[in-house]
């Protein structure tokens, strides 16, 4: 396993890291679909053993993944190794509450303090906003932002950290946030922050942040898992639902890109899960990824892709190739 320091904060984190919204199960967000199906603990649990086994020591979640069923996953396994040595990170800002907002200061420090108690721990490494809608007029930014600068004095947080969409949204939070470490999805078929004028990854890295990726395997799509003419079904409360590439019409273009990447660098699953994780990994020397898993063999196969890096000519053709998502 290959480390990385992420940005400024000086954490030494493993490249390949564990996305544990996988692991949370089916659920949703209001009436959208924002899970997992098939998801099982006791090969969750596998899988996060297997990871540390590998030097991965960076595990990445979310009080509304499973609504707290994922972060008590990681309870447990937390409680089977030495806390110093894992980097936990969760999230705020998505779960249904019953405070005005789901960034009200009052619901921020409730779910802090959940978070901890789920976690099993007494401080959470990096915790993130978990999306930049902070109210009308942004009228609980500042007030939410005090809540994890307080609580980091505290030392229940180490690092603060903001996930978002898109780039006007986390220039526009920056300035009250003052994040550590950004939080954003990248990969083949996720190219707008390649565009010279919402390049996000030169814009951190003037500053200096630590970035981690989600997404980098396009939930499969850059696998060469399904095919057009039996797109995979999902059931409802499966986020995938909502994943354009999995479409017919979309793997109808993917198909196509993924035959030329097969071609370059082989056809296996391992291969393919290597290439993805290095494009993504090939942006910035702050950036570490977190794609998610659901059994022992998933996160082999992704351990495995460390060290392994594209050079610049490879990326290119990668991005070259595909250039219809762009």
């Amino acid at each position: 396993m290959e480390y990385r320091v992420l940005g400024a904060t000086g954490l030494k984190v493993s490249e390949v890291s564990l996305g544990c919204w996988t692991i949370g199960g089916l659920n949703f967000v209001g009436n959208m679909s924002a899970g997992w199906q098939d998801a099982d603990d006791s090969q969750s649990l596998e899988g996060l053993r297997r990871g540390f086994e590998l030097g991965i020591n960076h595990v990445d979640t979310a009080d509304v993944y499973g609504n707290g069923r994922s972060e008590r996953l990681v309870g447990r396994f937390l409680k089977e190794v030495p806390r110093e040595d894992v980097i936990v990170a969760t999230k705020v800002g998505w779960l249904e509450c019953s405070a005005p907002h789901r960034m009200h200061p009052l619901q921020i420090r409730h779910q802090l303090e959940t978070s901890l108690y789920n976690l099993g721990t007494d401080h959470i490494d990096i915790y993130y906003f978990h999306n930049t809608e902070f109210g009308p007029d942004d009228c609980y930014l500042d007030d939410a932002a005090e809540v994890l600068h307080r609580a980091k004095e505290e030392g229940k947080i180490r690092f603060i950290g903001q996930s978002g969409y898109e780039y006007a949204d986390f220039l526009r939070v920056y300035d009250a946030v003052r994040p550590d470490v950004l939080q954003f999805k990248y990969n083949a078929l996720f190219n707008k922050w390649n565009v010279p004028q919402s390049d996000l990854f030169r814009w951190a890295d003037a500053k200096n942040l630590g970035l981690v990726l989600f997404g980098p395997l396009a939930q499969g799509a850059l696998l060469d898992k399904y095919a057009r003419s039996a797109p995979p079904q999902f059931d409802e409360g499966d986020n995938r639902l909502r994943n354009v590439w999995l479409t017919e019409e979309g793997l109808a273009l993917v198909e196509p890109a993924l035959a030329r990447v097969k071609e370059r660098f082989g056809a296996s699953t391992e291969d393919l899960v290597r290439v993805a994780l290095q494009y993504a990994l090939h942006r910035s020397t702050n950036a570490v990824v977190i794609p998610g898993f659901r059994n022992v063999r998933q996160v082999e196969i992704n351990a495995a892709a460390s060290g392994k890096p594209l050079s610049d000519e490879e990326a290119g053709l990668i991005r070259e190739w595909f250039a219809f998502a762009e």
